[in-house]
């Protein structure tokens, strides 16, 4: 029996065309809440970047597992270590690298180019405010962005020992702090609920989903995502664009 449902946001709630979420996911989650089915956000998205939705969470996983809280209480919370996001603001100030850091309730940019305005257009936020890269130094980060092509992942993790960097899109990956995945923070949201594994469901289209998709008791990859990714969910339904979520939802609550 399925008590839980977690989601993603980009590419599975939000379509990259719309950037809305649909009426059939709309339908999904009355259909889900009509049986007694808690709801949750499990993206790499801080809360300041969680657009409005006509659709409600119980809790939210954010920032790759960073934080994660309902509107009561924080359940997990594991910023970058100071020395790591240091390091990383070395970098990509020598290199003239576009970044970002998402603190626990602010954003900022930095260097910003080309490459960061295509993907805020892509992904349809409004650019943060845009800061010289050393006042990142302030400020404690649970996550850091970097535009960059995956050929620098492993020179980066390299700098970066108490980091991983779960890469999602091409021209960017996030940065967090070991220990952090959305699998964890479904472990934590399980653990407050008192809800088992085998009773979870998660739907996600990007390699940063490839933990909660294997933890999850039925793991969905959206029939947008990655075959790197399809291959460690349970089942893979149709696109975010072909009503993905409520094809699986209606299959699983018939």
């Amino acid at each position: 029996m399925i008590k839980a449902a977690f989601f993603d946001i980009d590419g599975t709630l939000l379509s990259f065309e719309t950037h809305r979420v649909s009426e059939g996911t709309v339908r999904a989650f009355e259909t889900l809440h009509r049986h007694g089915v808690r709801t949750f956000i499990s993206s790499g998205r801080p809360k300041v970047l969680i657009p409005p939705m006509p659709i409600g969470f119980d809790g939210y996983i954010t920032m790759n597992g960073g934080l994660v809280f309902t509107p009561e209480e924080t359940l997990f919370s594991n910023p970058i270590p100071r020395s790591d996001s240091e390091a990383w603001v070395d970098f990509a100030k020598q290199n003239r690298l576009c970044t970002m850091v998402f603190t626990r309730e602010h954003m900022y940019a930095s260097q910003l180019n080309a490459a960061g305005e295509q993907i805020r257009q892509q992904l349809e936020f409004e650019m943060p405010p845009v800061v010289d890269i050393d006042a990142f130094r302030q400020h404690e980060a649970y996550q850091l962005i970097a535009l960059m092509p995956a050929s620098l992942d492993a020179q980066v993790a390299s700098l970066l020992p108490h980091c991983r960097l779960p890469r999602w899109h091409p021209a960017f990956t996030d940065i967090v702090a070991h220990g952090n995945s959305k699998a964890i923070g479904m472990e934590a949201i399980c653990r407050r609920f008192g809800i088992r594994q085998e009773e979870t469901l998660a739907f996600g289209d990007g390699g940063n989903d490839i933990e909660m998709l294997q933890w999850a008791g039925i793991g969905v990859a959206m029939g947008n995502a990655a075959d790197s990714v399809k291959q460690h969910a349970d089942m893979v339904t149709t696109t975010v664009d072909e009503e993905g979520i409520e094809h699986t939802i209606n299959q699983l609550f018939p």
